[in-house]
């Protein structure tokens, strides 16, 4: 793969296509605080520094393959526009072959709300139309909090979203989430957990 080629043009945030059906909003609101913080001294600075990773897609598109509470948290705020990072041109690609090359290199995740695998054409047209994963809300917590570690693991958190899902009730994300991470902080230190991109180990206590 060659190296990533910036684009001095912006793209309007409007015409970036996903590669991801959900995003937890929580995340995204957080992710909004924290832009409307920045851009009161240094907006221009922090978007000329948060490039979006993309690649060219059928019509020459462009598909991000990262940072899409980023790109939802900006759409939010009404930003017109954001810098991206070409990392691969597709363009040539049929649709089909295009969203099988991305599936082959984890560069999309065609997951639903409830963790079920669905086709491609499930992928939402516009960052517009993400749906929220609470799981996805609570796993990004998790890690903030110290339950496991970054890893390069494509969708790591995904993957603690879906380990929490059947174990943690809806509601009690909806209705307490900090009774809900404290819960997840517990399952994160359980040998059942050590399967999972960026585990810490078991608590030295237990």
């Amino acid at each position: 793969m060659t190296a990533h080629e910036p684009l001095l043009k912006p793209v309007p945030i409007a015409d970036l296509r996903p590669t991801q059906i959900t995003v937890g909003f929580r995340e995204v609101e957080k992710k909004r605080k924290r832009f409307k913080e920045l851009s009161a001294r240094a907006g221009d600075n922090f978007l000329g520094r948060h490039m979006i990773p993309s690649v060219l897609g059928p019509k020459g598109r462009h598909y991000i393959i990262d940072n899409h509470h980023l790109a939802r948290a900006l759409y939010e705020d009404k930003v017109e526009a954001v810098l991206v990072t070409v990392v691969a041109d597709l363009s040539a690609l049929s649709k089909i072959s295009f969203w099988r090359f991305l599936d082959n290199r984890n560069w999309c995740h065609t997951y639903d709300t409830v963790g079920v695998r669905v086709g491609f054409d499930a992928i939402p047209t516009s960052i517009a139309k993400l749906k929220d994963d609470p799981y996805r809300s609570l796993a990004g917590e998790l890690r903030h909090a110290g339950g496991y570690a970054k890893d390069m693991t494509p969708f790591s958190e995904f993957l603690w979203a879906d380990f929490l899902r059947g174990r943690i009730r809806p509601k009690t994300i909806t209705d307490s989430f900090d009774d809900a991470l404290a819960r997840a902080l517990a399952l994160a230190k359980a040998k059942d957990a050590a399967f999972l991109p960026g585990w810490c180990g078991p608590d030295a206590r237990s």
